[in-house]
């Protein structure tokens, strides 16, 4: 049966209440207009619904029946639109970003943490990835937000700088010569270097910018985390390439030393990345705009 779904909210109303002028009132319709659509609900269906004596009406037994399933029906809509609300007001929903370890644990834990204290009835997600998987997750859907190394060549991928970073090379005692010392990078190239795979979007800006020197580089040893690359020259295994802020408690405490360069290595951009005309979550759309105030 192709039955208006009107027809049956009058329906709820009238049986909830029993009465034809107070389901009017309560749906801002006049009481002939809730008989009406009565009569026409019980000759779509071919089933008597109510039974009518003077003013006083009662369910019949199909009619009985039939309210029950309305019942739960007009219920679970109006769950629905409580949860709508919530999520709309951030009292509830879901976020899901993706980013990179290091830039999640150096930049993003404070606003994610302000952004939790705010809202604590969203779930955040944080999907740690490189820069390129990041963009393949946006446009798999996997995640509504992504916080990538710049630049990103891809027309369907919407793009808002976000911050700058620094890279540095990082050497322990074992290399205290360099301490004070101005190095030209084709110098630094003849030391043991511990890189990042070349996967990495760090990795790869290093590689364009030596290249563009007209420099290569063959590393001693690659990983997949800063973390260990600080490790690793902790410990003399070599130069490591690092982001600055990872390696500031070490430099602090004298384990290691900035290598200065003669021409310092260009900072990074960190960009807030969504997908293309694909409207923003309430949560995600929260999200952004901290990161953007806050910047």
């Amino acid at each position: 049966m192709d039955i208006n779904f009107e027809l049956y909210r009058i329906f709820y109303f009238a049986g909830k209440y029993k009465n034809f002028s107070e389901a009017g009132k309560k749906l801002f319709i006049s009481q002939s207009a809730v008989s009406q659509a009565i009569r026409n609900l019980e000759e779509k269906t071919g089933t008597r619904l109510f039974y009518r004596k003077s003013r006083n009406i009662s369910l019949t037994p199909e009619g009985e029946l039939l309210f029950k399933h309305i019942e739960k029906a007009y219920n679970l809509i109006k769950s629905g639109e409580s949860k709508l609300m919530e999520i709309q007001n951030l009292k509830s929903g879901e976020i899901r970003i993706g980013a990179g370890d290091t830039i999640c644990r150096y930049f993003l834990i404070p606003y994610l943490r302000e952004f939790m204290s705010k809202y604590p009835g969203v779930k955040v997600q944080v999907i740690n990835r490189t820069s390129s998987q990041i963009i393949d997750l946006l446009k798999n859907g996997v995640i509504e937000v992504g916080i990538p190394t710049l630049p990103i060549h891809d027309n369907n991928i919407n793009v808002i700088d976000f911050i700058e970073v620094e890279d540095v090379f990082a050497a322990s005692d074992k290399y205290s010569h360099l301490k004070g010392k101005k190095v030209a990078l084709s110098e630094l190239m003849e030391y043991p270097l511990l890189l990042l795979q070349r996967e990495s979007a760090t990795r790869r800006n290093l590689d364009y910018y030596l290249l563009e020197r007209g420099l290569s580089v063959k590393p001693e040893l690659e990983f997949e985390s800063i973390e260990l690359l600080v490790e690793f020259a902790r410990i003399g295994a070599g130069i490591a390439h690092v982001l600055k802020e990872s390696a500031l408690t070490a430099f602090k405490k004298g384990e290691l030393f900035e290598v200065e360069l003669l021409d310092k290595l260009p900072k990074r951009k960190l960009g807030i990345a969504s997908v293309k005309n694909v409207p923003l979550s309430r949560a995600a759309e929260a999200f952004v705009n901290l990161l953007c105030e806050k910047t």
